[in-house]
């Protein structure tokens, strides 16, 4: 008899109420600074991650098909190696790449964790997948992997992955911090599966954040429509220009938000009116690239050992593969 599907279970942690108060706090302290910044996170809301999955299917944007074809080549080696009977996938969005992961761990899984902040998406994604895999136990997390990955469910040989080089939209400390947690939470027999996108040409870098259709820009957008949805905010998107650009002494980079015209901004949910001069940039989004001996390093510091270092053929991407030390 073929297995039945299992009923998803979605467990929430970031309900509209704190959602809802985590914006405002970040949207009062990001655009009262100098310069003024908002977390990336704030992106996907569904419209967001759907123009993300557009983004990862567009000529220029390499760190997607990357990834796969490390994930092609070496899933079954993890599956040997690692054994894992849960698979934690933390910023899972519509889970495209994570099915390669669940066909080759068909044998030993029995439960998938998704985990992320859009509860929309997380919903339609999870249902999908324990269609797509009967007898595999669902189990969906809605959640700020900044502040909820001691949530995370325990028991089992659990592989927490982590892809698509998320990471690297996080600051040094804010990648310490997360990656201690994480090894905080982890069992012996655990492992953590790491995506980072590396070092290379400047103009290759800079192209996949400057797509020649404009997904990327009605991407970057997209916070401000979020802004204006949620906290009554008026924002003029005419009025803003998307700019991604690289930072050589960070090693990083920058999505921003450039005002074309001087103005006033009122959002009245967090009380304020917020000052933009003409040329003034706002920063939506930070992307570190990696060397593997930074990546291996702040592994070691998070008291993680690497165990092993996977590339694509061109060397664009890795993946990284870490157990406690």
């Amino acid at each position: 008899m073929a297995p039945s599907v299992q009923p998803v279970l979605v467990e929430v942690h970031l309900d509209e109420g704190e959602l809802a108060r985590s914006l405002q706090e970040d949207a009062r302290r990001g655009l009262s600074t100098t310069p003024k910044a908002l977390p990336p996170k704030w992106f996907y809301d569904e419209r967001g991650s759907r123009l993300f999955e557009r983004i990862t299917h567009l000529p220029e944007y390499y760190p997607t098909r990357r990834e796969r074809e490390i994930l092609e080549a070496r899933a079954g080696e993890l599956a040997s190696g690692v054994r894992p009977d849960t698979l934690i996938e933390l910023g899972s969005g519509f889970s495209s790449k994570t099915r390669l992961l669940l066909d080759a761990f068909a044998g030993d899984l029995r439960r998938f964790v998704p985990f992320d902040v859009s509860e929309p998406t997380l919903r339609q994604a999870s249902e999908a997948i324990a269609r797509e895999h009967p007898g595999l136990r669902v189990h969906a997390v809605v959640g700020d992997f900044q502040h909820h990955v001691g949530l995370l469910p325990r028991g089992g040989r659990r592989l927490i992955a982590f892809l698509g080089s998320t990471v690297g939209n996080l600051t040094p400390d804010e990648r310490a911090k997360l990656l201690a947690d994480l090894a905080g939470g982890m069992e012996p027999d655990d492992a953590l599966l790491l995506g980072t996108d590396l070092v290379k040409d400047v103009g290759r870098l800079e192209a996949a954040y400057n797509d020649r259709a404009g997904v990327t820009a009605e991407f970057n957008l997209n916070v401000l429509r979020v802004l204006n949805r949620e906290l009554d905010a008026d924002f003029g998107l005419e009025r803003f220009s998307h700019r991604a650009l690289w930072v050589p002494e960070r090693e990083w980079i920058e999505m921003r938000l450039r005002a074309e015209v001087s103005q006033e901004v009122r959002l009245p949910a967090v009380g304020l009116t917020v000052a933009f001069e003409e040329g003034e940039e706002l920063r939506t989004e930070m992307s570190a690239k990696f060397r593997r001996e930074d990546v291996e390093a702040e592994l070691a510091a998070a008291g993680l050992e690497p165990r092993a270092w996977w590339t694509d053929r061109a060397s664009d991407f890795a993946l990284s593969l870490a157990g406690r030390a």
